[in-house]
């Protein structure tokens, strides 16, 4: 699944972005790319469970 993150912009984003996601599912895949604001992720967990957790960080993902 893909999220565009329009707030992450550098690599300590990226980072608190896959910190955020893998607190939902620690087995997640996470490739951050602060360049292009995208994130991509091979997950089982539900879209809203990583929207939630992003939100929560301060991430709003697209």
């Amino acid at each position: 699944m893909q999220f565009h993150i329009e707030n992450m912009t550098c690599g300590g984003c990226a980072r608190s972005v896959t910190k955020a996601i893998q607190s939902v599912d620690p087995q997640a895949e996470v490739q951050a790319d602060p360049a292009s604001h995208k994130v991509e992720v091979k997950t089982a967990a539900p879209r809203e469970a990583l929207t939630a957790a992003l939100a929560e960080a301060g991430y709003q993902p697209a």
